[in-house]
C-alpha cells in the first residue's frame, strides 16, 4: 500500500522557515556603528510559536508586512508590531521571554512586564480590533509579519533600520530576509501581500517578483511620520480601498 502523502501545515511551514532564518542570521556580523542586535524569534520563541500556532494554521488572503521590530513591541514580545496589550488582550498570548545572548543596557527586555507601548503597533492593531472584532475573525484572512526579524542598536541605543546598514550586510541580510518571505508567501498561499510603509513594500516586490502574489502597501502607522500623525487608520483605510480590499 502506498501511503498517503501529508502536506506540512501552514504553521509549521512558518515556524520552520523563522527557525531557518534565525540560523541563517546568527552567522552574520554587523559592524559599528551596530553594538547590539536582537533576535525575537529566538529569545521570544514562545509566544511567537502561539501567534503562529493560532492563528496560520490556514491559508490566508492577505498578508501584512513590516519592516522590522520595535523596540517596545516585538522585541519584547515575540510578535509583529506585538504592543503588549493588543497581543495579550487581543489575542490572547502571554508566554514567558528570555534575554538575548547581549542585551543593550538601555534597551532591557522586560518581556509581558514591560509598561513602554509601542505606538506603530497600538495604532495597527487597534485598527484591526475596531474593524473585525475578535482576532479570530481578523486572522480568518490575514496574517502579520516582519520582513527582517532583527533588532539593530547603537552604542547609544538608536535603533538602526536595516535600510540604514552598510552594503554588503543589507545585500546579505536582504538575500536571507527575501528567501523567508517567499517560502512565507508559499505557505500560506496570500493573494496579496501589503507593506506597511515603503520599504517592505519595495523588499516584497523584488523578493516576490514572479510569484502568484500582488503588492499594495499602506502608510506605517509610525509616530515619527507626521503624515502618520494625521488620521492614520483613515488614510491606511482608503489606501486599502483603492486596491479593493478592506483594512
Amino acid at each position: 500500500m502506498i501511503a498517503t502523502l501529508r502536506r506540512v501545515s501552514p504553521d509549521k511551514q512558518v515556524l520552520r522557515a523563522a527557525r531557518a532564518l534565525s540560523q541563517r542570521l546568527s552567522r552574520q556580523i554587523f559592524a559599528a556603528p551596530v553594538t547590539h542586535v536582537y533576535d525575537p524569534h529566538t529569545y521570544a520563541l514562545r509566544p511567537y510559536a502561539q501567534y503562529v500556532q493560532r492563528y496560520a494554521h490556514t491559508p490566508k488572503r492577505i498578508v501584512y508586512l513590516g519592516m522590522n521590530p520595535g523596540p517596545f513591541g516585538m522585541a519584547q514580545t515575540g510578535i509583529p508590531f506585538g504592543e503588549i496589550n493588543a497581543v495579550r488582550d487581543w489575542m490572547g498570548i502571554d508566554a514567558r521571554v528570555d534575554k538575548p545572548v547581549r542585551e543593550h543596557p538601555k534597551r532591557p527586555i522586560e518581556g509581558f512586564a514591560c509598561t513602554r507601548s509601542e505606538v506603530s503597533g497600538a495604532r495597527l492593531w487597534g485598527a484591526f480590533a475596531a474593524r473585525h472584532g475578535a482576532a479570530e475573525r481578523f486572522f480568518s484572512e490575514r496574517f502579520v509579519a516582519n520582513y527582517c526579524p532583527l533588532v539593530f542598536m547603537e552604542h547609544s541605543g538608536r535603533n538602526r533600520t536595516p535600510d540604514k546598514l552598510a552594503a554588503n550586510e543589507r545585500e546579505r541580510l536582504y538575500a536571507a530576509c527575501d528567501e523567508h518571505l517567499r517560502a512565507l508567501v508559499k505557505a500560506l498561499s496570500p493573494a496579496w501581500v501589503i507593506g506597511v510603509g515603503a520599504f517592505a513594500k519595495a523588499r516584497a516586490a523584488e523578493a516576490l517578483a514572479g510569484l502568484p502574489v500582488q503588492v499594495g502597501s499602506i502608510l506605517h502607522p509610525s509616530p515619527a511620520s507626521p503624515a502618520a500623525n494625521r488620521d492614520w487608520v483613515g488614510q491606511a483605510a482608503r489606501q486599502m480601498a483603492d486596491l479593493g480590499l478592506a483594512l
